[in-house]
């Protein structure tokens, strides 16, 4: 693709930079610029007309700008409580799956209000603003290292708040039982790959019995050999390594996704018993144990970071499971690890999934279930509440129908 750039006048003159966006949204057609004087009241109806607010301000009043902009779209609007005819009005109830969509809806065009305020960068990353922080490094690890000739870019200061707090998370690590005492333990998840904060699926990796070779297997010195599909920061990878799996191919069609699951291979000190590879899905040949934590809800993710969560129409869920049984050796075992949020919010019934387990030839051999322990299970406000609080994560272990 072409680089996007984008356009404003400044004291009557024209001026282009190169445009970023991480959700790879296009650059906003207008544009105007703001500084201190600006009032959160202006730029918020700019905003939600779709005007782009380039900043020209201190840095720190852009910030405090954006989150003036997050407190007016988060404020619930006052329900009118009678009609003329003095009467209550009820609000229609609406399913599980309207409220989702509603809830993605809202979501979506409060991004699209807050992706408004717009930040300038210099050719190397530097931020012309008063009290600007150093995010260099950070844009760096995202954006890939500066080009002289790309000369000045826009951006947004929610991507730049992203990768600020992605750059942290990376220096930082997410600690992960499962792979055994600190420090030793730690995932450094890279910019736009997805961390593995909620642990339950990772534990259930960790605790289920390996799949046993068969003898004929065992009589000829073969040892186990694993793939782990979508390997993302290679958490899972590492886990199957530590419990003594010497030999992983862990694939993802993400080069960042790769990258990072390098560095985390590496510093755990089990990069030699794991092949990465880019591909979609399966690699060539064939595994006693097939692994895969596929997005868990089916719908269109809109940006790259939520295809981690978003599998729109299951394609990657459908294609683990109709490759699986091609892709097992004899005796092996594909373990799909699901969460069953999708039916808590009407959008996959287990009938579904049931289903598509028999449609490509694939049988339960058993599943182990855990329940979330992140904030959010046990958070009444958060508008999807009663689906995260009846929600269990599974581990499926799954053979060929005999």
């Amino acid at each position: 693709m072409q680089p996007s750039h984008i356009h404003w006048t400044e004291a009557g003159q024209n001026f282009s930079a190169l445009w970023r966006s991480e959700r790879g949204a296009a650059p906003p057609k207008r544009v105007v610029l703001a500084d201190d004087t600006t009032t959160a009241d202006d730029a918020y109806q700019l905003a939600c007309e779709g005007t782009a607010l380039l900043w020209r301000g201190d840095f720190h009043n852009a910030r405090q700008l954006l989150q003036a902009l997050a407190r007016r779209i988060d404020r619930k609007p006052q329900r009118k409580q009678r009609a003329a005819t003095g009467k209550k009005i009820d609000k229609a109830p609406v399913s599980a799956a309207e409220g989702f969509n509603l809830h993605r809806q809202a979501q979506a065009q409060r991004s699209r209000v807050l992706a408004m305020v717009l930040l300038p960068f210099n050719a190397d990353y530097s931020i012309p603003l008063r009290r600007a922080p150093d995010a260099r490094r950070a844009c760096t690890e995202a954006w890939g290292p500066a080009v002289a000739t790309d000369g000045a870019s826009v951006s947004t200061m929610r991507d730049l708040l992203g990768m600020t707090s992605a750059h942290e998370w990376r220096k930082k690590g997410v600690e992960v039982p499962a792979l055994g005492a600190a420090p030793n333990n730690r995932i450094h998840p890279h910019y736009g790959v997805f961390s593995p904060v909620r642990g339950e699926y990772v534990d259930l990796v960790a605790a289920t019995p390996l799949p046993a070779l068969p003898p004929a297997a065992l009589a000829l010195g073969e040892t186990l050999v694993a793939f782990d599909i979508g390997t993302g920061t290679g958490v899972l990878s590492a886990v199957l390594a530590r419990r003594k799996v010497n030999h992983v191919v862990a694939t993802d069609q993400d080069p960042r996704a790769l990258a990072c699951a390098r560095d985390n291979l590496a510093q755990l000190g089990v990069a030699s018993q794991v092949t990465l590879l880019q591909t979609n899905l399966f690699p060539e040949g064939a595994a006693s144990l097939v692994v895969c934590n596929p997005p868990w809800l089916p719908a269109r993710p809109s940006s790259p970071i939520e295809y981690a969560v978003y599998d729109e129409n299951s394609q990657m869920l459908l294609g683990f499971l109709n490759g699986l049984v091609a892709h097992l050796a004899p005796g092996g075992e594909g373990w799909l690890i699901l969460s069953d949020l999708a039916e808590h919010l009407g959008l996959r019934s287990r009938e579904e999934l049931l289903t598509a387990f028999a449609k490509a030839g694939l049988q339960v051999l058993g599943r182990v279930d855990a329940k979330p322990l992140h904030p959010k299970a046990s958070d009444s406000t958060d508008p999807l509440h009663a689906a995260r609080a009846a929600e269990v994560t599974s581990l499926w272990r799954l053979g060929p129908i005999q």
